[in-house]
C-alpha cells in the first residue's frame, strides 16, 4: 500500500468525490476516483456492443490522473473526463459494475495504483473500504440522505437525480455502502456543507496521522 491511504466509501451524491478531492488537494496526497474506472468500461462497452464481455477486457486502455488539480480520464488514449458522466454512462453503469468480472479487474487496477501512491492518496469509490483497501490508515464511509443525496446530482449537471436512487439499489446487491463495516467511521454529510465535510474528513486524518 501507499505510504498513507485514506480509503472512502459512499453513495452516489453523497459527495465524496468532490470532498476527497479537496482532501487531497490540501494534504498534498494523489486523488483515486475509482468510480471512473466503472464508467471508463461501461462506455468501452457501450462503444462496442458486438464484443463479448473477454474480448471488453482484453482490449479495455484505460488510464486516469491522480492529481486532485488536474484530473482526467482517457480510453485508448482519448480524453473521456466529460463523456463518462454523461446519462447513457450513468444509467448503465450498474449493469457492468455488478459483473464480478468487472470487479476483480477494477479491483486489481486499484490497488496497484494505490500501492505506487507517494506520500499518500485519498480514494474514493465503493467497496474501497472493504474489499480494495481494507488495510488503509483511515477507512470512512461518507453518507447522506437519499433526499440530498438527489439534490446534490440534480445540482451538479452531473446526471439525471433518478439515476442515484437506481444506482443504490442495483449496487448495494454486491457492495455494502449504505452502512459502515467494522472499523470503518461513519460521516453524514447530510446537514453539512461543503467546508463542513472536509473539515469532518480532514479531523478524522489528522487524529490518525498525529495521534
Amino acid at each position: 500500500m501507499g505510504e498513507f491511504v485514506v480509503a472512502v466509501d459512499g453513495p452516489a451524491g453523497s459527495g465524496k468525490s468532490s470532498v476527497c478531492k479537496e482532501v487531497a488537494r490540501r494534504l498534498g496526497f494523489s486523488y483515486l476516483d475509482t468510480g471512473a474506472g466503472y464508467r471508463a468500461f461501461t462506455l468501452h462497452a457501450l462503444r462496442n456492443p458486438d464484443r463479448q464481455l473477454e474480448e471488453l477486457m482484453a482490449s479495455y486502455d484505460y488510464e486516469i490522473s491522480m492529481d486532485p488539480d488536474n484530473p482526467w480520464v482517457r480510453l485508448g488514449g482519448a480524453d473521456i473526463t466529460s463523456e463518462i458522466r454523461s446519462d447513457e454512462v450513468a444509467g448503465a453503469v450498474s449493469n457492468y459494475a455488478r459483473l464480478p468480472e468487472v470487479r476483480a479487474l477494477q479491483h486489481g487496477d486499484s490497488r496497484s495504483r494505490i500501492a505506487a501512491s507517494q506520500p499518500g492518496v485519498v480514494a474514493e469509490g465503493r467497496d474501497i473500504t472493504t474489499v480494495v483497501a481494507p488495510e488503509a490508515d483511515v477507512r470512512v464511509l461518507l453518507t447522506a440522505s437519499e433526499e440530498v443525496r438527489m439534490r446534490r446530482r440534480g445540482l451538479d449537471g452531473g446526471e439525471d437525480p433518478s439515476n442515484v436512487a437506481v444506482r443504490d439499489a442495483s449496487d448495494s446487491k454486491v457492495s455494502e455502502f449504505m452502512t459502515p463495516a467494522d472499523g470503518v467511521a461513519l460521516i453524514d454529510t447530510t446537514d453539512l456543507d461543503f467546508e463542513q465535510s472536509v473539515s469532518a474528513l480532514l479531523d478524522l486524518i489528522a487524529k490518525v496521522r498525529h495521534g
